[in-house]
């Protein structure tokens, strides 16, 4: 195996970022148009606006504002009305004389006062979804989310995305979701562009989102744009709230489990803002209180500030830190948690060139203390992220964005530590592993004519796994073979070692990765898109478990563990009717995964320093039907969302000999769901009274049971069906929320509601799991059916100040 600097990957990058510096500089210069641009912000406390349509009237004029609230125009010089619409919020009618360039920033105001109301689910003006070349996109509002019935009364983004169309989890108190068939490693979840590596507090029950201190959501199921690579099934972008830069506010609830409060305000004059966000669970008191051994606790903590430089530069800082901790009896604790911050450069070079540099950090950990051993056992993944993002307005008809990013990876998969001098264990420390992943990107967005639009790009990625520790060589080169006696899957025979230094690159990947969208628009409200995408994915989470859990853990591709590589191919129909109250979306894909890995039976993921030695390499692919139904409009909204689809892995045994798992056959994934439907709708009766529900039916997750026994040398042995080619019973319920606000908050500074939510109403008991075993007294076999959840009703009291 040849050596490679790792340098050079390094040096690349910072070329890459160089570069794109000074060709930004290059572009702000020689440019004469007519161009209108400026910053849309929210009246009431000055948060920038994401999507909002900015349009010339009674033209095809206009476009959407970025993740930071900024627009750019060209048009030819003459008078126009500008058009400013944001749903939710009231639209801003604007007279201009184009015969120059303008920088106009414009506020603009909610509809209603009351506590996070929102009466529509549409998220961006429907014209410009339908012309925008943009599918298998959602996006949701805060207010959205907080309408949604749900356990506990808990509040979480990822409970509301699953009820919509291709998104999916893993059953009830699971961590994690699935996007169109893909598993949870190939979900790339950003909070503030910093990297979030397990979404889940207590083990799956709630997400690690904070709904008060978060502004927008959009989830890419497909078509995903050339900026965002790393994942190949889909991008979960969130941003936080930069805080009010217009008056203090707080707003908090309380709730059954949980209490949350956020301060917000103004700093350094009116040139900034803050803002701090803070949710804990106090099971653990209740717990304690009620004598109980056990303890079980979380947090979440978010910051933010900004402060504007001038005009044309503005600085940010976020982030954000949660954690979970466990004990059970004094017999182990447990603990895990997220950390990330992020320093972002937002640099305005002219009207037509908007720049946003980040540095961002992000870190995971979890920590397993067994007191009765004396020993601990801590594991951690971070990652330093440096990237520089820009967006070049060329025309009205033609924009371009392009960057670059490099990410370095510090992989730690676990050390042992003795916590007494009595403890047995001895201190063991798994070899520590590192990666550079960088990346370069240009996409273009370009009106072809009047009613066709396109959206193309090419992102080239590469992946160095760096030196620093040993690679264990084998037999044929082979970690995995086939034991053709026995007919499973061994360890293959380790013949020695190669020590690479902390400077050499163990293996170098690198990948060219297309996407390309198109929207033809038939009349002024109905279009059809496609697109296609492929993506690199280059880091993997092991896991032999159905769903995430605290211990898994992230490895680097490398020597015996290839990249992941997607294929998407996507077809949509997309229709506004009735005066634009409803919209329809129909969108098919056909998705396919090389490289995915899949264990070998028996496979020991824990503590193991050779992994290879535990996984074969096969394929995924995917295919479906989504359908989405909107009432966007009026007291009553919601939406009926279904999706019709599969997915299925293949393993063949390759260089490893043997059939295969699964006899090299296709066999569905654990997260495969033949039908899934949620219908989701939300009632205002007056100003005091609303109310929300929903409906939900999915498939049975696919199992393996026995399909039978035998007796050898007096055990009873089973035998089992092909690998999940059975199910669990369907999975439906129904949740129900009633949200109370009193006359006496009207016209008052100080506001408060009361919600009373039903999670399965009609107390359903889902099967979480079936095992199956022998009667102690009868001797007769049987199955144990576990549920998590039968009807739990919540009260929460929300309040904004």
């Amino acid at each position: 195996m040849n050596k490679k600097r790792a340098v050079r990957p390094v040096i690349k990058t910072t070329i890459w970022l160089l570069g794109l510096y000074f060709f930004g500089h290059a572009l702000a210069f020689g440019q004469q148009s007519h161009t209108i641009s400026g910053t849309i912000t929210d009246q009431s406390n000055g948060e920038t606006l994401f999507g909002a349509s900015v349009f010339l009237t009674g033209t095809t004029i206009g476009g959407i504002t970025n993740e930071y609230g900024f627009y750019s125009i060209t048009a030819p010089e003459g008078e126009y009305v500008l058009n400013i619409s944001y749903m939710g919020y009231t639209d801003v009618n604007i007279k201009i004389t184009l015969n120059q360039d303008i920088k106009r920033d414009v506020e603009i105001s909610e509809f209603s006062t009351e506590l996070d109301e929102v009466v529509v689910t549409a998220e961006e003006p429907e014209r410009a979804i339908l012309r925008k070349p943009e599918m298998s996109v959602v996006k949701m509002n805060v207010g959205t989310i907080k309408q949604t019935p749900v356990v506990l009364g808990e509040v979480d983004v990822l409970k509301s995305l699953q009820l919509l169309p291709g998104v999916t989890n893993n059953g009830e108190g699971t961590g994690g979701f699935h996007v169109r068939g893909g598993a949870q490693d190939q979900n790339l979840v950003l909070l503030d562009e910093a990297i979030i590596y397990n979404t889940s507090h207590m083990f799956g029950f709630f997400s690690v989102f904070n709904a008060d201190a978060i502004k927008d959501v959009k989830l890419y199921k497909g078509g995903i744009p050339a900026r965002f690579g790393g994942r190949v099934s889909s991008v979960l972008d969130i941003r936080q709230k930069d805080g009010n830069s217009k008056n203090f506010a707080l707003t908090g609830g309380i709730g059954v489990i949980s209490s949350r409060l956020t301060a917000e305000g103004p700093v350094f004059g009116d040139k900034g803002s803050f803002l701090v966000a803070g949710r804990r669970s106090y099971v653990d008191l209740l717990l304690a209180a009620a004598g109980e051994d056990n303890r079980v606790s979380f947090y979440d903590l978010n910051l933010k500030t900004n402060y504007t430089i001038n005009r044309n530069n503005r600085l940010f800082l976020s982030g954000y830190f949660g954690r979970d901790a466990f004990n059970f009896a004094g017999l182990f604790e447990n603990s895990y948690g997220n950390g990330s911050g992020n320093l972002r450069w937002n640099h305005i070079f002219n009207d037509k060139l908007f720049s946003n540099l980040s540095a961002i950090v992000s870190r995971y950990d979890y920590d397993l203390n067994f007191d009765q051993d004396d020993f601990e056992w801590v594991s951690s993944i971070t990652n330093y992220n440096l990237k520089y993002d820009l967006k070049y307005y060329l025309s009205d008809g033609f924009s371009l964005d392009f960057g670059a990013n490099g990410i370095y990876y510090d992989f730690d998969p676990g050390q042992v530590q003795p916590t007494s001098e009595s403890s047995p264990v001895n201190p063991l420390q798994l070899d520590q592993k590192r990666a550079l992943e960088s990346g370069a990107y240009i996409n273009a967005e370009h009106k072809l004519t009047d009613r066709l639009s396109a959206q193309y790009g090419l992102r080239y990625s590469a992946f160095s796994r760096l030196g620093g520790q040993p690679i264990t060589q084998y037999a044929n080169g082979q970690p995995v073979v086939y034991n053709p006696t026995l007919g499973i899957y061994e360890r293959g025979e380790a013949i020695g070692e190669t020590d690479f230094a902390r400077s050499d690159a163990i293996e170098t990947f690198g990948n060219f990765e297309p996407r390309i969208s198109l929207a033809y628009l038939l009349n002024e409200d109905t279009s059809i898109k496609a697109g296609f995408s492929r993506v690199a994915q280059y880091i993997h989470l092991l896991s032999n478990t159905n769903s995430v859990t605290p211990l898994d853990v992230w490895t680097p591709s490398g020597p015996f563990i290839e990249p992941q590589l997607s294929n998407q191919y996507a077809l949509g129909y997309f229709r506004n009717f009735l005066n634009k109250s409803y919209s329809l979306e129909v969108e098919a894909y056909y998705k396919t995964v090389d490289n995915r890995i899949d264990y070998i039976d028996g496979s020991e993921l824990i503590g193991q320093n050779t992994i290879e030695t535990e996984i074969l390499n096969g394929e995924m692919r995917a295919y479906g039907l989504e359908f989405l139904l909107r009432k966007n409009e009026g007291d009553l909204t919601g939406w009926i969302a279904y999706t019709l689809s599969k997915s299925e892995q293949r393993t063949p045994g390759g260089a490893a000999g043997g059939p295969g798992i699964n006899n090299g056959e296709w066999y569905n994934t654990f997260f495969d769901r033949t039908h899934d439907l949620s219908v989701s709708g939300s009632y205002r009766l007056n100003d005091q009274w609303s109310f929300g529900t929903n409906l939900i039916f999915q498939t049975g997750r696919p199992v393996t049971y026995p399909n039978g026994q035998y007796e050898y040398e007096g055990l009873s042995i089973a035998s089992y069906a092909p690998r999940n080619s059975d199910r669990l019973p369907a999975y439906h319920r129904v949740d129900a929320s009633v949200t109370f606000r009193p006359r006496k908050y009207q016209n008052k500074r100080f506001k408060g509601e009361w919600v009373l939510s039903v999670y399965n109403l009609y107390h359903r008991k889902n099967a979480a799991a079936i095992a199956f075993g022998q009667n102690v007294e009868t001797g007769a076999n049987e199955a144990t059916r576990t549920a998590i959840f039968g009807i739990v009703p919540s009260i929460t009291y929300n309040f904004r100040f």
